[in-house]
């Protein structure tokens, strides 16, 4: 039971916590479009400070543009890049490393500020630092992503890297909607308590996840482009192995025409979990149903016409979008079916 003295402000919190959701949601859609560019290894260190401000002179962007022509992205696949050409993928890397800077100071400011001024109810407070680390924990796992990389024969970052680093993005995402709606729920009674995870709602949400994997795996191997048919992949069901002679394990999460055929039709068992949670919540929250309805049937249309379309940018970014939303709704649907009295 948490206890709501006079100082605390679940309200606040709650909307803070929102503002922060959205903030993350604007960086899942950066990442996406930094991958889809190939701009991720524009930036070859690591500088959690200094690295704020972009190169400013005509020598510093000499100076990084010669770091990234020692890596293998730029001797296998873009050798003969003008400079000109490096400025436009550095935008995207930088961005979206600023973008992270700017969530990790949104995030940890007003978090002291609600602390010193005995805002944050109690049993929150750990949650709410938890949050935090995990923001943290992403920023190194962006790191790592992008040295898996900066070696002499790779021409982009390791897959595996990529799906713990947009998963983990997510998983912080999901923690930060379920704490401001614990929060929102204390705000309208001090008597709330704090919803738990029902054993259908992990189930959701373990679907989800599998899905959500194969979906990152798809983006680090590129393999949305092994086909650009739907339902066929290349005018047949099952596509069979690209690369072959290799173990079953390399088949399921590396071979690009097995994770795309996996990514696309475990996407209908994550439907079907998501249908049976929103008939579950209707009764009790018809908005939380009709928003799992809406987010899980735009993304499945935008999925079919990434594909069909050859994956374009924007329609690919577009789609990794409302894949954050339909996390957002599906953890809204599981939090009110773990509500309690």
């Amino acid at each position: 039971m948490t206890s709501l003295p006079a100082s605390a402000r679940p309200r606040a919190l709650a909307h803070w916590l929102f503002v922060v959701a959205s903030l993350i949601v604007l960086m899942v859609v950066i990442g996406g479009v930094t991958r889809l560019t190939e701009s991720g290894l524009s930036i070859t260190e690591w500088k959690p400070f200094t690295g704020a401000v972009p190169p400013l002179t005509e020598a510093a962007w000499q100076a990084e543009f010669a770091r990234y022509r020692q890596i293998g992205q730029y001797q296998h696949l873009n050798r003969g890049m003008s400079l000109a050409e490096f400025k436009n993928i550095f935008f995207w890397e930088y961005l979206h490393r600023l973008l992270g800077r700017v969530i990790g100071l949104a995030f940890a400011l007003p978090l002291l500020w609600f602390a010193v001024r005995r805002a944050i109810p109690r049993g929150y407070g750990w949650r709410l630092v938890a949050l935090l680390a995990l923001g943290g924990l992403q920023g190194a796992l962006g790191w790592w992503m992008v040295k898996s990389g900066l070696n002499k024969t790779s021409t982009a970052v390791d897959h595996f890297w990529l799906a713990a680093h947009l998963l983990t993005a997510l998983f912080t995402l999901g923690g930060i909607i379920w704490t401001a709606c614990d929060l929102l729920a204390l705000r309208r009674s001090s008597l709330a308590r704090p919803a738990r995870l029902t054993g259908f709602g992990i189930g959701v949400l373990a679907v989800l996840a599998v899905q959500l994997f194969y979906g990152a795996l798809v983006a680090g191997l590129r393999a949305g482009m092994v086909t650009d048919q739907w339902p066929l992949m290349n005018g047949r069901f099952f596509p069979g192995a690209t690369q072959q002679g290799e173990s079953l394990s390399h088949a399921l999460f590396s071979d690009p025409a097995i994770v795309h055929f996996i990514h696309r039709w475990w996407a209908w068992v994550a439907v079907a979990a998501l249908v049976l949670l929103a008939r579950k919540v209707r009764a009790a929250s018809r908005p939380a149903s009709i928003a799992i309805h809406s987010a899980f049937g735009t993304q499945i249309l935008l999925g079919i016409a990434t594909v069909m379309a050859g994956v374009p940018i924007w329609l690919a970014a577009l789609h990794q979008l409302i894949g954050a939303l339909v996390v957002i709704a599906t953890v809204w649907g599981v939090h009110v079916l773990g509500r309690r009295a």
